[in-house]
C-alpha cells in the first residue's frame, strides 16, 4: 500500500482569451453562452453597449449597457470600444477597458456577437481570440426557434430569416463550427473547445518558469 501524497495541481500563470460565439439569430448561441457561464466560473460575459431598447427581463449592466445614439458615438469616437457594428438598425459595441483588464489577469471573456464584431476583434487581438460559429440544423428549425421566442413581431422574424443566409456565408472565418442539433451535445463541444484553447502553450505565460523549476528539482 502506497503512502505517497497526491500532488496538487500547479498554478501556472495564463493569459486570458476572448471566446466568441456567433450565429444567425435563433441558432442557439445565447443559450450556449448561458450554459457555459453557468458551468464555468473562470469565464465571464462581455457586456456590450447597445442603442437597442431593452427586451422584457433584460437588466442594465447585466445583459447590456443601454445608451442612445449620441452616447454610443461618443464611446466610439474616443476609442473606448474594441469593436462595434450596426445590426438591424441598432448599434452594438464592446467596451475596451474591462476586456483588457480581464485577459491580462488570466480571466476569459465570452462574446455573443456577430461576424462583424468577430472580424474586428480578430484584427485587433488575433492571438487572444477563439471563434466558434453555431449553425442551425435546418432553415425550418431556425424559423421555428425564432417564432417560439415570441420576442419579435412577424415582420422582424421574416427580416432575420432573410438576413440569415448572408450571415451563414461567414462560417469559414471561424476556428470551429458547431451544428446545434442537440443542445447537450453542443454544450459539450463548446466546453471541450474552451478547455483545449486554455492549454495552448502560448497562453500559459508561467509555463517556462514552471519547467525551469521542475528541471532544477530533478
Amino acid at each position: 500500500m502506497s503512502n505517497a501524497t497526491p500532488e496538487t495541481s500547479p498554478q501556472i500563470d495564463r493569459r486570458g482569451l476572448l471566446f466568441i460565439l456567433s450565429s444567425p439569430s435563433g441558432a442557439g448561441k445565447t443559450t450556449l453562452a448561458r450554459r457555459l457561464l453557468a458551468a464555468d466560473q473562470n469565464i465571464a460575459m462581455s457586456v456590450s453597449v447597445t442603442t437597442r431598447p431593452p427586451r422584457p427581463g433584460e437588466q442594465e449592466g447585466v445583459d447590456y449597457q443601454f445608451t442612445d445614439a449620441a452616447g454610443f458615438e461618443a464611446l466610439r469616437a474616443s476609442g473606448e470600444l474594441l469593436e462595434w457594428a450596426r445590426v438591424f438598425d441598432h448599434f452594438y459595441g464592446t467596451p475596451k477597458a474591462p476586456v483588457m483588464a480581464a485577459i491580462q489577469e488570466g480571466r476569459d471573456v465570452l462574446f455573443d456577437i456577430d461576424w462583424q464584431g468577430a472580424q474586428q476583434l480578430s484584427e485587433k487581438m488575433p492571438g487572444d481570440v477563439v471563434r466558434v460559429f453555431v449553425l442551425p440544423p435546418s432553415g425550418r428549425a431556425l424559423e421555428t426557434r425564432l417564432k417560439s421566442r415570441a420576442q419579435d413581431p412577424d415582420h422582424v422574424v421574416a427580416r432575420r430569416m432573410a438576413e440569415a443566409s448572408a450571415e451563414l456565408s461567414h462560417w469559414p472565418e471561424y476556428d470551429y463550427v458547431i451544428v446545434n442539433c442537440d443542445i447537450e451535445d453542443s454544450v459539450t463541444a463548446v466546453t471541450s473547445i474552451l478547455a483545449a484553447e486554455r492549454l495552448k502553450r502560448g497562453r500559459q505565460l508561467g509555463l517556462s518558469h514552471f519547467v525551469r523549476n521542475l528541471q532544477t528539482s530533478l
